[in-house]
């Protein structure tokens, strides 16, 4: 008897292919049968009307933590994620000397938004090696798969120490050493390697990631260790042409695919069609390389409860910023204290100064809009208005209690649209990724962008084209679980892994995002919920039920590629 079996729902499944309505049956966590006329389950599960598809699998996330503390990988399982792939752009917390802890921790805490107290607090450090991470990760159990890489930052400060945080030249002896322990990592399991050469990576005190200028015989001589696995890299590619020639040549002489962030800045905002220009010369020619993107801008979430806001950098709210939200919210009521604040100049860098980017500064809403036309910034409803920008985003601000939430698109918005991002979608050498799950707590809440890929460009668009059910699913599902190796899912096939949405479509919604403090030492965190999943099913075994977890937890770590059954 199979354990479960969904009737009548809409099968899409993870090929491209037309969605047609079947039966499908799991037994011992795989795909038993699809097709009329099965057997009965244990349980029964009707779908008609509904979409059966793959479950989600998310290449690029940050939950190195959190997998080491917690056991419900959100907000990336609330949207239909029951595979996550960890241990990207280079950090993490293996191999780690137990001298290194505070460093590690602290390049984290910089580079990807993560409070030194909650990772204090959380990381049992329970490892030194990078074996023995993975033996910790394997002895918890999870609501989704999990997979990681092995980290380029945390290898060069465990082989080279101060001199590798000091971004000091690798010799021979360390590049040699580097590689082995990478391959030991691939060999414990690990589906990569990950790197970052880019700017923004710095640790809280403003220093450069150790791995910014690693020489191409560092990376080469790693690559070339590998033996299996891709190798992730980000990048700023201010010399695009010498930058991609780099690349190029680590994947032809290790043999290894890898993948390149590729984003839209508002500084060369055709640069991105030169890189993949590049990527696909590249693949021409036998290479595997992908530009993995985002399915919406890099976006900054500012608000009086989050990590940044447009007054965050005036004094009569650096007065107030270290008090608790509630004792903040009444400074922030105060008419006395808003007239004061609106008349006091910014005190920030350049840099910092993005927060008053009133023309391209504009409300979230609930359900979000993130490709909002231009005059619907608030610089815009300002002249509207006949009031200061200032005012305008204040108010905003202070609207659900003091929760308003203003977006701020950051990459692939330089003319407004997301007409960019649709040919990045439609592009055959492009991944869907870097939702940075588990990452930037307080800014952003990128990991719902498997929701809004299908919700927006399938149906909500109003803007510009749309792309098929089966075209997004596939790009979801199957294309990602291939592009690191897991040959065993993201296609709904008898003898495949049983991970597997099924989902009220016309219902699908992300809601507002939203903070809540449950990180360790109270520690805050942006999440984001959904509506229109009425399961998502890892290894057989359903984890939520309408977005409520079920108390299963049949997710493990994924050790090494997986093969297609049979």
């Amino acid at each position: 008897m199979p354990s479960l079996v969904i009737r009548n729902g809409t099968i899409v499944d993870g090929s491209g292919g037309e969605p047609y309505v079947a039966d499908l049956a799991i037994a011992d966590g795989r795909i038993a049968g699809i097709g009329p006329n099965l057997p009965r389950g244990a349980e029964e599960i009707d779908a008609r009307g509904k979409l059966v598809t793959p479950g989600f699998v998310d290449v690029h996330t940050h939950y190195d933590a959190q997998a080491t503390w917690g056991s419900r990988l959100s907000p990336s399982t609330w949207n239909g994620v029951t595979t996550v792939l960890m241990g990207n752009c280079g950090v993490g917390f293996a191999p780690c000397h137990p001298d290194q802890h505070d460093m590690l921790v602290k390049l984290m805490e910089g580079v990807e938004d993560i409070p030194e107290v909650v990772l204090t607090e959380g990381l049992p450090w329970n490892w030194s090696t990078f074996p023995e991470f993975m033996d910790a990760l394997a002895a918890r159990q999870y609501d989704t798969d999990i997979a990681t890489q092995v980290p380029h930052a945390a290898l060069r400060v465990y082989v080279m120490g101060q001199r590798g945080a000091d971004r000091e030249i690798a010799t021979p002896a360390d590049r040699a050493h580097m590689a082995a322990l990478t391959r030991q990592g691939i060999e414990a399991g690990a589906l990569g390697f990950s790197t970052s050469r880019t700017l923004n990576h710095r640790t809280l005190d403003g220093k450069h990631i150790p791995t910014l200028r690693a020489e191409e015989a560092e990376l080469s001589e790693i690559a070339a260790a590998m033996g299996a696995g891709w190798v992730q890299i980000v990048s700023d590619f201010d010399d695009p042409d010498a930058e991609f020639g780099l690349f190029r040549r680590v994947a032809e002489q290790s043999g290894r695919p890898v993948t390149l962030t590729l984003l839209q800045s508002d500084g060369r905002p055709d640069g991105w069609r030169d890189l993949l220009h590049h990527i696909a010369d590249a693949n021409a020619t036998g290479l595997r390389i992908t530009g993995q993107i985002r399915s919406r801008p890099t976006s900054v979430l500012l608000g009086f409860e989050l990590s940044q806001n447009p007054f965050m950098r005036r004094p009569s709210y650096r007065a107030i910023e270290g008090l608790p939200f509630a004792e903040r919210l009444t400074h922030l009521r105060d008419p006395a204290f808003r007239a004061r604040l609106l008349t006091e100049a910014f005190q920030g860098g350049e840099r910092s100064r993005r927060v008053m980017r009133w023309d391209r500064l504009f409300a979230l809403g609930d359900p979000p809009d993130y490709e909002p036309s231009p005059d619907r910034c608030i610089a815009a409803r300002a002249e509207r208005e006949n009031l200061t920008p200032d005012e305008v985003a204040y108010d905003l601000l202070m609207e659900n209690d003091g929760r308003g939430i203003l977006y701020l698109p950051v990459t692939n918005y330089a003319a407004g649209n997301l007409d960019v991002v649709r040919d990045m979608i439609a592009h055959p050498d492009t991944l869907i990724g870097l939702g940075d799950g588990g990452a930037h707590v307080g800014v952003m809440c990128d990991a719902t962008a498997t929701s809004y890929t299908l919700t927006h460009w399938t149906r909500d668009r109003e803007r510009g084209g749309l792309f098929s059910v089966p075209f997004v699913i596939k790009r979801l599902t199957h294309d990602n679980a291939a592009a690191i190796g897991l040959l065993d899912r993201g296609l709904l096939k008898p003898g495949m892994k049983a991970d597997i949405n099924i989902i009220d479509y016309d219902r699908l919604v992300l809601r507002s995002p939203e903070i809540v403090y449950d990180l360790p030492a109270g520690g805050k965190r942006l999440i984001q919920r959904t509506a229109g999943f009425d399961a998502t099913i890892v290894s057989g075994q359903i984890v939520y039920r309408n977005g409520e977890a079920t108390g299963a937890l049949p997710g493990r770590l994924v050790r090494g590629l997986q093969a297609v059954p049979g």
